[in-house]
């Protein structure tokens, strides 16, 4: 558990890292390790993938992970790293804003600076659901409130699913957008959108500083800078790479008795000493 109070001065680091033009860069991590080769890489600040995370604890993602659990992993993650740590909290792990509210001060006690929240449904309201905009201003709302009860600057990011779910194109994200932020939302994050008009629209339209996840094939950050980017996510993409690695090395092993696959893995002693400090 951490003590609130030392929270306020990662707190206000981890947001003033958010500046157009030059975004924070988050390799996301899943678990200590990864969170620690991504601080050994020169990361600024580490955040947390929804994904990756439930996958290393054997649930899929999509709210199906409990929050216990979720917030059990983040506060490894918080103790194995220097710098500010932002969680990914899927939709909350909570039905209502109440919950939500619980969940921001279970990651608080974790010791984490930064929370994600989408709008997405995961309850077979069907495909392309997403939360309508006035529910989901008052889960940001309670999430908001939360924190500035436990007196901590808790960066609250919210993602907007539009063009996740196809549920909408800029006008209807920027109208989310303006509804967060109304709530108490610190930064918009619009994953599914790399095209330089699209984040340009996005940039101009948002009151705020604005998230774009990246992966194979989308523009540089360099690009995505320029056209004045916040923050900059990896999301599951770091984890999906490194169970490809997996898969294939266990593949080769199984069916052909080699390990070439193998050939370019970290040391053993590289590793350990990363988590002996």
């Amino acid at each position: 558990m951490t003590h609130l109070s030392t929270l306020r001065e990662p707190a206000l680091a981890f947001r003033a890292l958010h500046v157009p033009g030059r975004p924070l860069v988050l390799p996301n991590a899943w678990d200590a390790m990864s969170a620690r080769l991504a601080e050994d890489a020169g990361a600024a600040a580490v955040a947390t993938t929804s994904a990756g995370l439930a996958w290393a604890l054997g649930a899929p993602d999509g709210d199906r992970l409990d929050r216990d659990r979720a917030v059990e992993a983040v506060a490894r993650i918080v103790a194995a790293v220097r710098v500010p740590v932002s969680a990914d909290v899927e939709s909350g792990f909570a039905e209502d804003p109440d919950g939500v509210a619980d969940t921001v001060r279970a990651v608080l006690s974790a010791g984490a600076v930064g929370v994600n929240i989408e709008d997405a449904r995961y309850d077979g309201a069907g495909n392309g659901s997403l939360r309508p905009v006035a529910e989901q201003a008052g889960r940001i709302a309670a999430a908001r409130a939360a924190a500035d009860e436990e007196g901590v600057p808790l960066f609250v990011n919210a993602r907007i699913d539009t063009f996740l779910r196809g549920a909408g194109g800029v006008d209807g994200t920027l109208e989310r957008a303006a509804a967060y932020r109304g709530a108490g939302a610190d930064g918009i994050f619009v994953p599914g959108v790399t095209d330089p008009e699209t984040v340009a629209a996005l940039v101009a339209g948002v009151d705020g500083p604005l998230n774009v996840l990246v992966g194979p094939g989308a523009p540089p950050v360099a690009e995505l800078a320029a056209l004045g980017v916040a923050r900059v996510s990896a999301g599951s993409a770091l984890a999906e790479a490194a169970y490809a690695t997996v898969r294939r090395a266990a593949r080769e092993l199984l069916e052909a008795g080699t390990c070439g696959g193998l050939a370019d893995g970290l040391g053993y002693g590289e590793l350990n000493a990363l988590l002996g400090r």
